[in-house]
């Protein structure tokens, strides 16, 4: 198998495409179905208290153009403020999705930062753990708590870039390096990706993948947005497998050997 291709595995299935993607904030369900697609990602999330997957019978359903037998579907815990809010949410996706256990976990801890409260987060991953949910674990850059994440049994720790929906990108490359360099499940950034750039650089770090949706669905063009999500977490990974040049701080190198040319013959 080619290295580039090697797929990414979450709870042991594999998946092609490193990239998972969000359904909100488009514009309608053709501009979701038509970005989603552009993407090429398999993961697709979705949350449960602001999405209709069939509990509002008499609204549009996602599932209509997001079809389950096409992509992995993950119902996520968004607006949930508690472990106990997030959990009996979750309980409800596996109800919806006829016992589907691979869910994304997030307990938010500010309405105005969205930032997540790894206490609760760590109390709901327990519990669903306990139930039998496969885990993928939203979180802040804190080694410790994604360490603690992972020995809970999540089976994937999702670190935050920055903050949800900001758009700044990775503000702090070292504290994801230690998470890396220190899992034994997939890491994948979550929240805070802003462009192409952006996911570039977190499969550069090592990440084994990307999760993004304001990114695409606030770009003035969706659907080539997601293009270029796909292409740049691609190239990502494979800066990441190649391994880049040493960096040489106040230090030129020619990109050609001098020696031997007409140059070093002169008199």
């Amino acid at each position: 198998m080619n290295v580039t291709n090697a797929p990414l595995v979450v709870d042991g299935k594999e998946y092609h495409s490193r990239l998972l993607v969000g359904t909100g904030k488009y514009i309608n369900l053709d501009q979701t179905r038509d970005a989603i697609e552009a993407s090429g990602a398999e993961i697709v999330t979705v949350a449960i208290r602001r999405t209709n997957i069939g509990q509002n019978p008499d609204e549009p359903n996602l599932l209509d153009v997001i079809k389950p037998s096409e992509y992995t579907i993950l119902p996520n815990t968004a607006g949930c403020y508690s472990a106990d809010d997030a959990v009996r949410t979750l309980r409800l996706a596996r109800e919806l999705l006829d016992g589907h256990s691979l869910v994304k976990l997030e307990v938010l801890g500010d309405p105005n930062t969205l930032y997540p409260n790894v206490t609760e987060t760590i109390k709901a991953a327990e519990t669903l753990v306990d139930e039998g949910f496969s885990v993928m674990a939203y979180t802040s850059d804190d080694p410790i708590v994604a360490k603690e994440l992972e020995q809970i049994g999540c089976v994937a720790v999702m670190p935050l870039a920055s903050l949800i929906g900001s758009g700044m990108g990775i503000i702090n490359p070292w504290n994801l390096k230690i998470i890396i360099d220190n899992a034994n499940v997939p890491i994948i950034i979550d929240a805070g990706v802003g462009t192409a750039s952006d996911a570039s650089m977190a499969m550069e770090l090592g990440c084994s993948g990307v999760l993004t949706n304001t990114a695409i669905a606030k770009a003035n063009d969706p659907v080539l947005m997601a293009l270029a999500m796909k292409e740049a977490v691609r190239a990502g990974y494979m800066a990441y497998l190649a391994g880049r040049m040493e960096k040489k701080e106040y230090q030129a190198s020619a990109s050609s050997p001098s020696a031997g040319n007409i140059a070093s013959h002169s008199n």
